[in-house]
């Protein structure tokens, strides 16, 4: 597949997404400048041809957070839970659609603490003040969130953890996704 073939088949639900997060069209079209430089340049490194339109939205969304970094602008999350990409990409099936579900099944105790750590960016000792707890409860609680979630992607998706302890693997089709369908 060319970059003229995605251009022709992506550009305009892309520009419909970075225009729905930008607000302004010539901020929009310049975003989708660097986006299509981006996939022009790195096509030749994805490997399977179905994931390609999750592939440029990824694309589309990581120019998007580097416009806001670079305009020291604030990104606001609306609602965690169910704000993804997956508004735009109804069909496709991707990493965000089973965290969402992961993060659905977590058990409160864990859920919250990780958001407002790690999602709002309160230091581990304002949230054990906040959910008026003691700081190794709390620390506890955000390391086992985050291994659940792991394990989550693991069963799920059959993701695995490599030697540096980084989760590897591919998104599975929904249809086999244990968590999302």
């Amino acid at each position: 597949m060319t970059t003229n073939q995605v251009w022709t088949k992506h550009h305009l639900d892309l520009q419909k997404f970075i225009i729905s997060k930008v607000k302004n069209k010539t901020i929009a079209d310049d975003l989708l400048q660097d986006t299509f430089l981006k996939i022009h340049t790195k096509l030749h490194t994805l490997k399977d041809e179905s994931k390609l339109k999750s592939w440029c939205f990824t694309i589309a969304r990581n120019s998007i957070l580097n416009y806001w970094r670079a305009n020291n602008k604030t990104v606001e999350i609306a609602n965690f839970e169910t704000e993804t990409a997956s508004e735009i990409i109804k069909n496709e099936h991707t990493e965000e659609d089973c965290l969402r579900g992961i993060l659905n099944t977590l058990p409160k105790k864990y859920r919250t603490p990780l958001f407002l750590s790690d999602i709002k960016g309160l230091k581990q000792q304002e949230v054990a003040d906040q959910l008026k707890q003691t700081l190794p409860t709390t620390k506890s609680q955000i390391q086992r969130a985050r291994k659940l979630i792991a394990q989550g992607f693991m069963d799920c998706c059959g993701f695995v953890m490599n030697e540096e302890g980084n989760l590897v693997g591919e998104i599975q089709d929904k249809a086999d996704c244990k968590v999302c369908n």
